[in-house]
């Protein structure tokens, strides 16, 4: 017999819920029931499109009988406080999650990162059929325009979770620690930080290594020059198809604006409710999600995943793993939410998972610093998962 949907609450209506609404709403083991932010107009419009009721507070949403799990969408610095409440910044937030959803008897997952992508979960089945030998070396880099795109202030503040670190390493570091095995070992990195205007980290460069000597070089770009989407086929981050002729768009939006206050409004007008709903979002014609290239080395091959497959140059032939495009992208995401909540199955991403990965983005900070490599204690391997076999 098939489960009923999951009914899900919503804690903050921002940017990270636009961007998982399309899958959210097509999504059959999903149905949202309630949602919390501060904004009258987003409560609105959540409330209109889904029939559910609605909250100012995100105390309120936990206390609803109705909602069987949450889906945390709030800035970084809320992110402790709204997880105990459903039951970070540091290493201590996040085993304060931890511990709040175990004594709560409650799954943790930490979602939605790239490392659920289609391509990257397929290389990694690649890696564990044991056909192309060991992981030896990796390579993920990725080019965009993270740092002139509108931003609140507290993004361009490190200490307050801003900055390409804590914003875009957590996806990096995700997909490569997947490929990887989980389980790193010390970390070295530089960053840069090369506008006074936008005085945070927009450019790291990082070698991580790995228990049993795989290494990879993980490389980041917010400054709005090159492109690698251009590696990808003109396909954007979401599946979305790109136009190259945009070039510049980003610097040139923001050249218009003339205080932070302007800045911020602006994206505000990119949320939910400010213009934009569920009618606005689409999943038509994406390809796979993906963060960058990215190139696997294993004893005898190298494998590419790409928005539409994983490329493989192995010894003596080189082919495409082809992937059917995706009916509703980043579903992944949701379907081990349900797995965990429904059939009680062990996330992948789980609490003690992300906590691996911000010890690396924080020794990334550190190394940076310093200096010197970071030697890294609180890493853990794939867990033994039916989606990764």
């Amino acid at each position: 017999m098939t489960p009923p949907p999951l009914r899900l609450g919503i804690a903050g209506l921002g940017r990270g819920f636009m961007l998982l609404l399309p899958t959210l709403a097509a999504h059959p083991g999903i149905r949202l029931v309630a949602a919390a932010d501060p904004r009258e107009a987003a409560r609105q419009q959540f409330a209109s499109d889904f029939e559910a009721v609605t909250y100012a507070d995100v105390a309120e949403l936990c206390a609803n009988p109705d909602v069987e799990a949450v889906y945390v969408a709030t800035p970084h610095q809320f992110h402790r406080e709204h997880v105990e409440l459903a039951a970070a910044l540091s290493l201590e937030d996040c085993q304060a999650m931890i511990s709040a959803m175990r004594q709560a008897r409650r799954w943790l997952i930490v979602g939605h990162s790239h490392s659920f992508d289609g391509p990257y979960r397929r290389t990694r089945e690649l890696i564990d059929s044991g056909e192309f030998g060991a992981v030896r070396m990796i390579h993920a880099l990725n080019f965009t325009d993270f740092l002139y795109r509108p931003r609140r202030p507290e993004e361009l503040d490190t200490a307050r979770g801003g900055g390409v670190v804590f914003s875009q390493a957590a996806h990096q570091v995700d997909i490569v620690r997947l490929l990887g095995g989980g389980r790193a070992s010390s970390v070295r990195a530089s960053t840069g930080s090369w506008d006074a205007a936008r005085p945070t980290e927009g450019a790291y460069g990082a070698l991580l290594n790995f228990e049993g000597g795989a290494f990879a070089n993980m490389t980041y770009s917010g400054f709005a020059h090159f492109d690698s989407d251009e590696f990808c086929g003109w396909s954007g981050e979401l599946g979305q198809p790109r136009a190259p002729g945009q070039y510049g768009q980003a610097r040139r939006r923001l050249a218009q604006l003339q205080s932070p206050e302007e800045e911020a409004a602006l994206k505000s007008a990119r949320t939910y409710g400010a213009g934009l709903s569920l009618a606005t979002s689409s999943l038509e014609g994406v390809t796979h999600n993906h963060f960058g290239f990215v190139l696997v080395s294993c004893d005898h091959a190298d494998l590419r995943p790409t928005p539409e497959g994983v490329q493989i140059y192995a010894d003596s032939r080189q082919y495409m793993e082809p992937l059917a495009p995706p009916a509703i992208p980043r579903r992944e995401v949701l379907d081990e939410l349900i797995d965990a909540v429904r059939h009680d199955r062990a996330p992948i991403h789980s609490g003690e998972w992300g906590l691996a990965t911000m010890e690396v983005c924080l020794g990334m900070l550190t190394s940076a610093a310093t200096g010197r490599d970071v030697t890294l204690s609180q890493q853990v391997g794939l867990p033994h998962s039916p989606a990764l076999r």
